[in-house]
């Protein structure tokens, strides 16, 4: 049975109660595929990047990579999970065009980290647990690409093209146990999580988890049950959603859609599908394997891992801070509300403010030009503060110019805009674009007389005691001097010249 209609959020969650799954999928950074030496660079033409081993040809035998492994162990370090003594690869078998072997090289039953948990802080403050059931490692599939379709998905393909340059790219797989008690904030937990995990990783150095490029991506899986007591519903699997927005858009339809059709007497299918950015909905996929389909066994090929304690234990002694810790601490050295440095992450700020504090900017100004000029120009651009073409050194130097009286802010505003154009420097802009703040204390005066002289009324009134309407003639000054005086300095000549003090 198909259903057309939503069911309300709110009725939603009125009769039903939300029990959610998250899957996320992280691409390790590493320089090498997880099984051969063929090169993980972006980019390269397609098909040029692979080798005997990771096409899956006979005669080929596959070798773990080591960097693999560690990556795998920090991760789980930095979710509280156990380190498995030993464990070992298994084949996950199913038949899929851009999967050259036929199986995926993966873990099943033996993961290398267990049993953790992360807490995620949602934006009011509340602190939710969410409970790490394994992290494992396995190789990433290659790439289809669907051909003379309007969807660029299979269905209404004239032909497919593949492309195994990503096929065996080391991938950890991150499976959340049954997340249970988040009632209506289900989707707002669902993206916190993602969000606290994406900085976990990028923290830990092992990925840049760009979730844009397909570097992190996750699998919501949701269903309901009539009440907390009751025993879970069947779930359905929403893949590859590769946005924080998305998981809880996704998360949110697939609420209304399943109380929709409960509510009316249907049964959910389980089964994966397809999340649509252009409207939030899902559509139907294929049903669901279970994992005896996937006749997993061990891997003959590879040898059992055994990560020695004592490594483990070094590798959990050299874990950087984590990204919640961090930005407590953060918080209260920039004296900033939780608010705030909610909204500084959600614009993926921080790391740029603090290389900026670190140039030589003070909190202040160095949040000032990331969280407004900046953010702006990268909201308009479609992409993150740290990908605009201007360095954390460059804006700290910017502001210093501000500081030191050398621009104002109207001015800085036009530096960091050619900047970002590729002008040059800050200082080759001012130089190049006559930027700097009129200094001269003559050309400055002429200007201040030139205003009073042309605004004798106004001047009339501030000489009167009406000390606000200064404004005007420092406007009209900023205006004579293309907005490049020191608006204070303005405002103390006029004052001055009117015989008037505030």
């Amino acid at each position: 049975m198909t259903f057309t209609e939503l069911l309300s959020y709110e009725d939603a969650l009125a009769s039903f109660d939300p029990v959610m799954g998250l899957e996320v999928h992280v691409e390790l950074g590493t320089k090498t595929k997880m099984f051969c030496g063929c090169s993980t660079e972006l980019g390269a033409e397609p098909n040029s990047q692979t080798c005997p081993t990771c096409l899956g040809l006979p005669g080929s035998l596959p070798v773990v990579n080591a960097i693999g492994i560690e990556s795998a162990i920090k991760i789980g370090l930095a979710l509280n999970c156990e380190i498995a003594e030993w464990c070992r690869f298994a084949r996950k078998n199913y038949f899929y065009p851009d999967m050259p072997k036929n199986f995926q090289t993966s873990q099943y039953d033996e993961p290398i980290a267990f049993n953790g948990y992360l807490d995620v802080q949602l934006e009011d403050g509340e602190i939710f647990r969410v409970e790490i059931e394994r992290a494992h490692m396995e190789e990433d599939t290659g790439k289809s690409l669907h051909v003379g379709g309007a969807t660029g998905r299979i269905h209404g393909a004239s032909h497919s093209l593949l492309d195994y340059n990503r096929a065996g790219i080391p991938l950890i797989e991150i499976v959340t146990k049954p997340i249970e008690g988040a009632g209506v904030r289900a989707p707002e937990v669902a993206k916190a999580y993602v969000a606290e995990l994406r900085e976990v990783i990028k923290a830990l150095g092992v990925s840049e988890a760009r979730m844009d490029k397909g570097q992190m991506r996750c699998d919501v899986n949701l269903s309901l049950r009539p009440t907390p007591e009751s025993e879970f519903g069947t779930r359905s699997e929403t893949k590859n959603v590769n946005s924080l927005r998305s998981v809880e858009r996704a998360a949110r339809f697939e609420i209304q859609r399943h109380a929709a059709v409960l509510s009316s007497g249907g049964s959910i299918v389980q089964e994966t599908r397809h999340f649509h950015e252009e409207d939030g909905s899902t559509t139907a996929g294929r049903i669901k394997d279970n994992a005896e389909d996937y006749r997993y066994f061990p891997e003959p090929d590879l040898v059992p891992v055994a990560p020695a304690r004592a490594w483990v234990e070094e590798l959990r002694g050299a874990l950087p801070e984590m990204p919640r810790v961090r930005r407590n601490r953060l918080r209260e050295e920039w004296g900033v509300t939780e608010h705030d440095m909610q909204s500084i992450l959600n614009a993926g700020a921080v790391d740029s403010i603090v290389a900026t504090i670190e140039a030589g900017a003070d909190s202040a100004a160095a949040r000032k030009w990331w969280m407004g000029e900046l953010a702006r120009n990268a909201n308009e651009q479609g992409v993150v503060v740290d990908e605009l073409p201007i360095t954390p050194a460059q804006v700290a130097r910017v502001a210093a110019l501000v500081a030191d009286g050398s621009l104002n802010d109207k001015l800085a505003r036009k530096v960091l805009e050619g900047v970002l154009a590729g002008e040059g420097t800050p200082d080759e802009v001012v130089e190049k674009r006559g930027l700097k703040v009129v200094s001269d204390e003559g050309a400055l005066g002429a200007a201040v007389d030139e205003a009073i002289a042309g605004n004798a009324a106004i001047a009339d009134k501030i000489r009167g005691g009406k000390i606000a309407a200064v404004g005007a003639l420092v406007g009209a000054v900023m205006k004579t001097t293309r907005g490049q005086a020191d608006a204070a300095r303005v405002k103390e000549l006029i004052l001055e010249r009117l015989g008037v003090s505030e």
